[in-house]
């Protein structure tokens, strides 16, 4: 699988199916036990550390601290990816505009809804204008105005030429924004969808039914 520069390119599967494992694979969180993952044509295992601050990431649930506020926890990561101390008030000032956190910004991340800490996860992950973005679910528990407002923000990165890869399970959503989708299925990929296919999720269902009766035929001749 290639995430070219300046596409959104949707991951999408059942439950269980390895999404989430793939993306750790491609942050590296996990190490792969065969095969190589290349970022922009470089083995992961030799990416510098300042390649790796071009990421923005949120995999499973965000990763913030629950007694910084708002403000506190995209200020620590901005230090986390290496920002100047000049530039990082305009980073974090981005991202709280971004994702419309505004009124929460001298909260403590605990006190947050689920969707707000959702958006601010969001917000670490894009204030800093990544090169690249690995996203899991990241439209979970975000209300109507959450959505709209990351739909922007991902074509806003992809336009400026970033390579975006999502993770969903709304087929709907997805068909708005990708340029390409790719379909997972018990750990493996198993095929593409066009994003304009009239019948998107009867496409997605039908192709995960073939591969479940390949591996099944498969399975029964051994």
């Amino acid at each position: 699988m290639t995430i070219e520069p300046g596409e959104v390119h949707a991951l999408i599967g059942l439950n269980g199916a390895g999404k989430s494992t793939l993306m750790k694979l491609l942050l590296g969180m996990l190490r792969p036990e065969r095969g190589v993952i290349r970022i922009a044509g470089t083995d992961s295992k030799r990416v510098s550390p300042g390649a790796w601050s071009r990421f923005g990431q949120a995999v499973e649930a965000p990763l913030v601290y629950g007694e910084l506020t708002v403000r506190g926890n995209l200020a620590a990561a901005a230090a986390l990816r290496g920002i100047p101390r000049r530039d990082r008030d305009a980073v974090v000032g981005y991202g709280i505009d971004a994702l419309d956190l505004a009124r929460y910004s001298g909260s403590p991340a605990r006190t947050l809804s689920l969707g707000n800490r959702q958006r601010l996860g969001l917000a670490i992950a894009l204030q800093h204008r990544p090169d690249y973005l690995v996203l899991d679910e990241p439209t979970n528990a975000l209300d109507p105005r959450g959505t709209l407002l990351l739909r922007d923000l991902l074509l806003e990165r992809a336009h400026a030429g970033a390579a975006v890869l999502i993770s969903s399970h709304h087929l709907d959503e997805v068909a708005r924004i990708a340029d390409r989708i790719t379909v997972m299925n018990a750990g493996r990929l198993v095929g593409t969808l066009d994003p304009t296919e009239p019948n998107l999720e009867h496409a997605f269902f039908s192709m995960v039914l073939d591969d479940d009766r390949e591996r099944a035929r498969d399975g029964d001749t051994a």
